[in-house]
C-alpha cells in the first residue's frame, strides 16, 4: 500500500474530497484507485476562522511499485509500513518457569496479554481489586470520604489510567509500531474504532472499565492467572538473581522472571525494593495545582467561530513557559470536559488528578499546571522525592480542613496573593469538596513564584487562561514516579537479574500508551530470556 501524509482539507469538506485529492496527488485515474483508509486525522487550528483537517491516508492502487518509484523523491508519498504485530517467539512446549507480573495497569495488562498470547501463562499480581469493585470504592471515597488504601484511583485493575482522560497518544519513539498493537487490542476489547485514526485518541473511564474486563478474560482464557488483593511484600533474591515473591498473606510464589509494573504510587513497594538492595535512583518530577476553566471558554479561545464543531470536539491545549527563576512550568494531563478528582492512596493526604468520560461533556476543562523539580531540590537519597510528595500532600490535607476536601483559590486571588472570599463563575468539580484558602504555602516558594509568572504568560496563548474566576485546586504531586529503577539493555535491573522494571513506576513511561508500549517490550524481553534458559 501507499501512504500519503499531510493531506489538508477544509473542516467542512464533502465526502468525495479525499478521493479527489488522492487522484490528484498520485496523478492517477479513478479506475486505478482500489481503496483507501484513514490512518490518522488531526487538525490545524492556527487560523481559527479557517481550521484545516490534516490526514494521513493508506491507499491500495494498481501499479503501486511504479507509483512509488515515480514519487521516490516526494516525502509525502511513501510505502505504508508494516502495521502487523509479529511475536518475537513462542513458549516452549515444556514451560517450567511461569513469569510473574506485579501490577495490572496499562503496562502490566499489555505485558500479561502479550505473554499469554505467546503461550507463557503469566501470573499477574494486583494489590487492588477488580475494576468494578475498585470503581465502587473510588466513587465511595469521592462521595463519602471513606478511603480504601488498597482500592482507589491509584491501585486496582486498570491502574491509575482508568480514572483519567484515557488519552491514547504518546510522544515516545515507536519504530516497531507497538502503539498500533495496543490500539488494535483496545478496539478488539470494545474501544471505538475511531481511536485507530484520530490524532489524539481517548477513551474515558467508563469505556476503559469494560475494555479491561474483556482483556483480562482473554488472558485467563489463554492460560494466564490474575490474582487481586495480592500485594507483594517481599522479593526473594539469591546471588543477584530474583527467585520469587512473598504476598501479603504469606504465600510464596517462585519465578526467575518478574516484571515490576507497579505504577508511580506504590511507595511501600519502592521502599521494600530499596531495602532489598535493588538499584534505585531519584529522578526529576513535577508538582503544582489543577486549574479549571469553563470548557466553552477554552473552545472559543482555541477554535474561535468553529467552537462546538462535532469533529473538533472539546478543545484541549498544551502549554509551557520558561521562567525567570530558571524553572519550567507546563500544562499536564489536560482533561477537556472533565472533572478534578481526589487521587490519594494514603490516609490523611490530599492529591489531585484529572478525569474525563469519552463524551467529554462536563462543564469544565481542567489541567495540571506544574513546575519541574529535580533531585537537587529534595536531597537525601533515592526515596527523598517520595518524602517530599508526602509532606506536600499532608499539608494540603490540613489546608483543606483535615477531611479530604482540597484547598482551592481563584486565579485572580492567587495572582494577587489573597484569600478569596467566594467562588466566581467557575464551579469547582473536585469531590469530596474544596475549601477556599491561600495556596501560597502549599508548594515551595520557587514553585509559587514560577506559576504566578506562567499563568499570565499562558493567557497570551489562550485568551482567558488568567481569568479572575478560574480555579486552582491543590496539590498535584503524582505527575510521575520520583524514582527510577534502572535497567540494562536486556531490560533487567542493572543489579538484579530476572527483575524487569517497567512502565511509569520504574521511570520508563508517562501515560497509558507509553506504559502499554513498555509492557510489550518487557513481555518480549522476558519471553526471549525464558527461552534461552
Amino acid at each position: 500500500m501507499i501512504r500519503l501524509t499531510n493531506i489538508q482539507l477544509p473542516l467542512d469538506h464533502n465526502d468525495n474530497a479525499l478521493e479527489r485529492v488522492i487522484l490528484s496527488t498520485l496523478d492517477i485515474k479513478s479506475d486505478q484507485l482500489v481503496s483507501f483508509s484513514i490512518f490518522r486525522r488531526g487538525y490545524d487550528a492556527r487560523k481559527k476562522a479557517r481550521i484545516l483537517l490534516t490526514y494521513t491516508l493508506d491507499i491500495e492502487a494498481l501499479n503501486e511499485q511504479e507509483l512509488l518509484a515515480r514519487f521516490a523523491n516526494n516525502s509525502q508519498i511513501k510505502a505504508t509500513p508494516d502495521l502487523e504485530y509479529h511475536p518475537v517467539t513462542q513458549a516452549p512446549a515444556t514451560l517450567t518457569d511461569r513469569p510473574i507480573i506485579i501490577g495490572f495497569g496499562p503496562c502490566g495488562l499489555l505485558a500479561g496479554l502479550l505473554l499469554a498470547q505467546m503461550g507463557y501463562k503469566p501470573i499477574i499480581l494486583e494489590r487492588g481489586k477488580e475494576v468494578r469493585e475498585r470503581t465502587k470504592d473510588t466513587f465511595g471515597f469521592w462521595r463519602k470520604k471513606i478511603l480504601n488504601t488498597e482500592s482507589n484511583v491509584q491501585f486496582g485493575e486498570g491502574g491509575a489510567g482508568t480514572f483519567s482522560d484515557g488519552k491514547l497518544y504518546s510522544q515516545v519513539k515507536d519504530p516497531k509500531q507497538y502503539s498500533r498493537k495496543v490500539l488494535n487490542e483496545f478496539v478488539a476489547a470494545g474501544a471505538p474504532d475511531e481511536i485507530l485514526f484520530v490524532s489524539k485518541p481517548h477513551i474515558g473511564t467508563f469505556k476503559l472499565v469494560a475494555m479491561v474486563e474483556k482483556m483480562r478474560a482473554q488472558i485467563v482464557e489463554l492460560g494466564g492467572e490474575i490474582r487481586f488483593s495480592a500485594r507483594v511484600d517481599d522479593l526473594h533474591i539469591e546471588n543477584n538473581q530474583v527467585t520469587g515473591v512473598t504476598l501479603a498473606d504469606g504465600e510464596r510464589l517462585d519465578s526467575r522472571h518478574i516484571a515490576l509494573a507497579i505504577g508511580h504510587s506504590a511507595r511501600d513497594t519502592f521502599e521494600m525494593l530499596h531495602a532489598k538492595g535493588v538499584y534505585i535512583e531519584a529522578k526529576p518530577f513535577s508538582i503544582g495545582f489543577r486549574i479549571e476553566h469553563e470548557q466553552s471558554a477554552i473552545d472559543k479561545a482555541r477554535f474561535g467561530p468553529n467552537a462546538g464543531n462535532e469533529i473538533l470536539g472539546a478543545a484541549d491545549y498544551k502549554l509551557v513557559h520558561h521562567c525567570k527563576n530558571g524553572r519550567s512550568v507546563y500544562s499536564f494531563c489536560m482533561c477537556p470536559g472533565g472533572t478534578v478528582v481526589a487521587a490519594t492512596s494514603e490516609e490523611n493526604r490530599v492529591v489531585t488528578n484529572g478525569m474525563s468520560q469519552y463524551s467529554r461533556n462536563e462543564r469544565n476543562a481542567n489541567s495540571a499546571v506544574v513546575v519541574g523539580i529535580n533531585p537537587s531540590d529534595y536531597p537525601g537519597g533515592p526515596l527523598a522525592g517520595i518524602e517530599l510528595q508526602r509532606q506536600l500532600e499532608s499539608h494540603a490535607f490540613v489546608m483543606g480542613g483535615s477531611n479530604y476536601d482540597a484547598p482551592a483559590q481563584t486565579v485572580g486571588a492567587f495572582l494577587r496573593n489573597e484569600t478569596p472570599e467566594a467562588l466566581g463563575s467557575v464551579v469547582p468539580s473536585f469531590k469530596p469538596g474544596i475549601k477556599l484558602t491561600n495556596l501560597a504555602d502549599a508548594l515551595p516558594d520557587f514553585c509559587i513564584e514560577a506559576i504566578r509568572e506562567a499563568i499570565p504568560a499562558f493567557n497570551k496563548k489562550i485568551k482567558g487562561f488568567a481569568f479572575e474566576d478560574a480555579l486552582l485546586t491543590g496539590v498535584e504531586t503524582r505527575t510521575s514516579a520520583p524514582i527510577s529503577i534502572k535497567r540494562d539493555q536486556s531490560l533487567q535491573s542493572i543489579n538484579t537479574k530476572g527483575l524487569y522494571p517497567a512502565g511509569e513506576g520504574a521511570g520508563y513511561a508517562g501515560g497509558i500508551m507509553s506504559a502499554a508500549i513498555d509492557g510489550i517490550k518487557i513481555a518480549e524481553a522476558m519471553a526471549l530470556s525464558i527461552n534461552q534458559e
